[in-house]
């Protein structure tokens, strides 16, 4: 067989003859061939890797994300309306072409007119975008919606409107009153043929997909869906506010959570296993033994684009690793990750710094591509965002080929290649093939035991999405090879209407697989076949020792990884889906599954209640029963149905363990003997019934413990009556800051007080002939807007003024001094620090020069602002533009 190398020199005429003949057609538009201003640090960047500008604000300003198909053409999600804006018509796909591969974007076209672009999908003739919808009568948001955009005469533009994969993927009522800053966000399609969809914490109600099926989800996870807009479903859930998803070719999934504006809790990287449930909000805090934990609380953030790195062109060790984007450190960063069970541990690196970066995305040639916010504020900015390529040093660019004139044979070859992105491509175009001949060709594959991992798995879910007759019987057969047992039993049950002749034999001996990712798979399989004859092997798997909830008043380990739960959560979650309530019964009065226990603190079910109560009344051992009445507490209440009519705002109620918790119909029942027992009980016995109605919030009142808090829904804020409260600042969130301010117009004169008061012409000169300290004042108005401005203040780091970096210099008698430069000759530097205070060191006796990546401003001189105080303060700020 020819090589990839050989195959693309020889199609490379093709592909030129190609080019030309589509150019013709063509709608893009020659970009001026001229120097684009932007910034890039490049000696704070890997030394392998060359960075450049690829476009600028001039072209695609704004850009909230992007995505790049596997022949290097860029779509670019342009977002004037940013996180905060609710204006329509401001947003747009636009095209990037670099028709000689020079590294600079040659060409543009606007693909399509959408608002809000939050992610993109480039295959084939097809561009997926998710989006927020507006009315076009009233010009109010209406909700979000997972569209595909077809250019099948290849114009660059958008044969004509988008057709729905899924309408409403994000609950609009917060979308109207804050903006997308909470919503729906990235996808990304897996080796599976799913396309992943990353929910933020606005949840959605009444989701709808093309098959008519309907899904609501209360907060964040993730949500999966078939390109066809078919077979939509929950993945995971519990998580925050998460951006994008990160697949790599083993179907493992990360996320890195957006905006750290709660109490306390900060930015977590997670992997997602189906099913899992992550806790946020109401479980992540008091009831851990009940979550999959996050791998690692990174500290603050704001994650975005998110990527699985997997090019044969990258180098070792920036290779085969997820790249997570955070926009508020403006670094692309690397975890590494390590297998621990059915899951990993991992170690976070700094990798790449780009001013705000949204998102990024790898072609088939390894050219990687960024966007960056750079400063556009919450509500999008002309002059602001750009596009950058990234290659390593040595890079060779090769020309994809027209996978749509590629042989069967051709196409499976390609899956050979050392490139998630080629794989993929090759993957999608074959599935469309005839069916005999596909099957036959990637079964070859699979069947290989000589071939890479990362070429079977693709080639094993390719015969799966082709389904031609036979697949079930043959990839039973495979699973005896245990190299691919995992992939073959997640194959099998991955698409629900085809579990019918799936044996259940398979998945049950699976649960004593040596390999925890084996097991793992066996048991989401069985939730997914929900055949309850497989409860009883399920109630075997035990449960770890760590699975203890926290000890009252203290916080649980919501981010250290625990490969050990896993397993036994993960039965748990398939015990529920198959609703095996007489099973897990069973069990408990014959006290032998504590996994039972577990799972029947999710089942709503009065013959569950039944159940329990005569558990309790045959057990003599006490411990025992206390478990049980603790599951009945917990029974208690359940969750309110969601309606998307309201949300938990940025600081919730993390209580748990639901947040608007309803009594049901047994709840009477449960308070019944509950209260029987209670009565019985002596004064030790009394306390533990008074810490189970505080722990779930039963509101019993003759039980004590504290009294219960009945969480609202977030109300309308009047800004007329706290506007004036001190300390507004520091206690709102910056979105909500934001917000605000943009409804407060502001004193000016007293702006000009405050800022004399807050400290700040310690470090800024706001008047000519005034000493130069730090940054001038005196025409910001004329640089930045009143988002800016304040952005600027209640983020300092996120936008240093050039020139005005903190610097560290170490000197002679172990003098250190920290500031920023306010002058500097050959003999000389003159430094001012935090104070205001100005020091002159001699540059003879500097031993070590240091730039820092933090401003010399404090986060937090603000915080006891009231929001009309802010409001002058940014007032008075813009005004100065001379």
């Amino acid at each position: 067989m020819m090589s990839y190398i050989s195959k693309f020199f020889v199609l490379m005429v093709c592909a030129v003859a190609l080019q030309n003949c589509n150019s013709e057609k063509s709608k893009a538009i020659p970009i001026e061939d001229k120097p684009i201003n932007i910034k890039i640090e490049e000696n704070e960047n890997p030394a392998e890797i060359d960075i450049t500008p690829f476009a600028g604000p001039d072209i695609v300003p704004s850009p909230a994300c992007l995505a790049v198909a596997a022949n290097g053409e860029v779509y670019v999600g342009v977002d004037m309306m940013g996180s905060l804006g609710k204006e329509p018509n401001k947003g747009s796909i636009i095209k990037l072409i670099d028709s000689n591969n020079d590294g600079k974007a040659d060409l543009f076209s606007e693909f399509a007119k959408v608002d809000n672009p939050r992610g993109i999908i480039s295959l084939g003739d097809q561009v997926f975008v998710l989006h927020t919808t507006f009315s076009k009568e009233t010009g109010i948001a209406t909700g979000m919606d997972l569209v595909v955009f077809e250019d099948k005469n290849h114009d660059d533009v958008a044969d004509g409107p988008s057709k729905p994969i899924i309408q409403n993927i994000c609950s609009p009522t917060y979308i109207v009153k804050r903006g997308t800053d909470h919503a729906t966000n990235g996808i990304r399609m897996g080796i599976d043929g799913w396309i992943y969809i990353a929910v933020g914490d606005f949840g959605f109600h009444n989701a709808t997909d093309r098959e008519g099926t309907k899904l609501t989800m209360l907060g964040g996870g993730g949500v999966r869906v078939r390109p066809d807009g078919t077979e939509m479903e929950i993945y995971t859930h519990g998580l925050r506010n998460i951006y994008d998803v990160a697949i790599d070719p083993f179907m493992n999934i990360y996320t890195r959570g957006n905006t750290n504006d709660g109490g306390g809790w900060n930015i977590r990287f997670a992997h997602h296993i189906q099913t899992g449930e992550y806790g946020y909000p109401v479980l992540f805090k008091n009831f851990t033994n009940e979550i999959i934990p996050a791998l690692v609380d990174v500290g603050g953030g704001s994650g975005t684009g998110a990527l699985f790195m997997d090019n044969e062109q990258w180098p070792e060790k920036y290779n085969q690793v997820p790249m997570m984007a955070d926009w508020g450190r403006s670094k692309l960063f690397i975890h590494r990750v390590t297998p621990d069970g059915a899951s990993f541990k991992q170690t976070e690196e700094d990798f790449i710094k780009l001013a705000q970066i949204t998102d990024l995305d790898v072609d088939a040639s390894g050219q990687l591509f960024m966007s960056a916010w750079d400063g556009a504020g919450y509500s999008g900015n002309p002059d602001k965002g750009f596009v950058a390529r990234a290659i390593p040093k040595n890079w060779k660019h090769k020309v994809f080929p027209d996978v749509t004139k590629l042989s069967i044979t051709e196409l499976a070859e390609l899956l050979k290649e050392k490139s998630a992105k080629i794989r993929l491509t090759a993957q999608q175009e074959l599935i469309t093939k005839s069916p005999r001949k596909a099957s036959k060709a990637v079964w070859k594959m699979a069947s290989d035991k000589n071939l890479s991992l990362e070429t079977r798995v693709a080639a094993i879910f390719a015969y799966a999405q082709i389904n031609h007759k036979g697949t079930v019987y043959n990839l039973v057969q495979l699973s005896n090879d245990k190299t691919v047992k995992e992939f073959t039993l997640k194959a099998l049950t991955d698409r629900k209407s085809q579990l019918d002749i799936v044996p259940l034999e398979l998945f049950t001996e699976a649960l004593n697989d040596p390999s925890e990712r084996v097991k793992a798979a066996a048991i989401i399989g069985l939730g997914r076949l929900k055949k309850v004859e497989a409860a009883n092997a399920l109630l075997q798997i035990p449960v770890p020792a760590n699975a203890k909830a926290p000890e009252k008043g203290t916080e649980g380990p919501h981010a250290t990884p625990n490969s050990p739960i896993i397993p036994a959560h993960l039965a748990v979650k398939a015990l529920v889906s198959m609703n095996a309530v007489n099973a897990c019964i069973k069990a408990i009065k014959n006290e032998e599954s504590t996994l039972a226990l577990w799972a029947l603190k999710y089942i709503h079910n009065d013959k569950a209640i039944d159940g329990l109560i005569e558990a309790y009344n045959l057990s003599s051992n006490t411990a025992f029963k206390k478990e049980i009445l603790t599951t009945l507490s917990r029974l208690y209440k359940q969750e309110a149905p969601y309606d998307g009519s309201w949300w938990w705002s940025t600081r919730p109620d993390t209580h748990g363990p639901y947040y608007k918790g309803i009594t049901w119909e047994s709840s009477p029942k449960i308070k019944t003997f509950l209260t029987n027992v209670w009565k019985k009980s002596n004064a030790d016995e009394k306390e533990f019934f008074a810490n189970l109605n505080d722990k779930h919030r039963m509101g019993i009142v003759a039980f004590g413990g504290e009294e219960e808090i009945i969480v609202k829904e977030e109300k309308k804020i009047d800004l007329e009556k706290i506007k004036n409260q001190k300390g507004q600042i520091g206690k709102t969130s910056i979105e909500d800051v934001m917000i605000a301010i943009s409804k407060i117009k502001g004193d000016p004169e007293k702006g000009e007080k405050l800022f004399t008061n807050q400290g700040c012409v310690a470090c800024h000169s706001i008047k000519k002939g005034e000493a130069l300290k730090g940054p001038y004042m005196g025409q910001i108005g004329s640089i930045m807007n009143r988002d800016q401005i304040a952005e600027s203040i209640l983020k300092p780091n996120a936008s240093i003024s050039q020139g005005f970096a903190t610097i560290l210099i170490e000197a002679k008698n172990d003098e250190s001094y920290v500031g920023f430069i306010t002058s500097e000759t050959s003999e000389k530097v003159v430094m001012r620090n935090i104070a205001g205070i100005e020091f002159t060191i001699k540059t003879s006796d500097i031993i070590s020069r240091e730039d820092l990546e933090t401003s010399m401003m404090p986060a937090g001189l603000a915080n006891a602002l009231s929001f009309e105080e802010f409001a002058s303060l940014i007032t008075y700020l813009a005004n100065q533009k001379k």
